[in-house]
């Protein structure tokens, strides 16, 4: 499992819960928020490609995030950290 921490300062909440829809079929998903973050947490169906989905499902997020015009307001944006980081375990 990977714990992936996107930023709402630069990310939109739209663009992640499409992303995990759309990538169902190669990880596990569970999501959460923080004041700051939108928290996914991914566990690849596929361990021997599980460092490639984890990099393209944030890479994904990423250009839904781009293709919406990023974040709009400050009500969607908390923190001024940019994302994801990751935390494996």
């Amino acid at each position: 499992m990977t714990e992936l921490r996107f930023a709402r300062s630069v990310y939109v909440g739209e663009a992640i819960d499409e992303a995990v829809k759309t990538w169902s079929n190669f990880a596990d998903f569970e999501l959460s928020e923080t004041e700051g973050d939108w928290v996914v947490k991914v566990t690849p169906k596929h361990a021997s490609a599980a460092r490639q989905i984890v990099g393209e499902f944030g890479n994904y997020v990423l250009g839904l995030t781009v293709d919406r015009g990023g974040v709009t307001s400050t009500a969607e944006a908390s923190s001024n950290s940019p994302g994801p980081e990751e935390a494996i375990s």
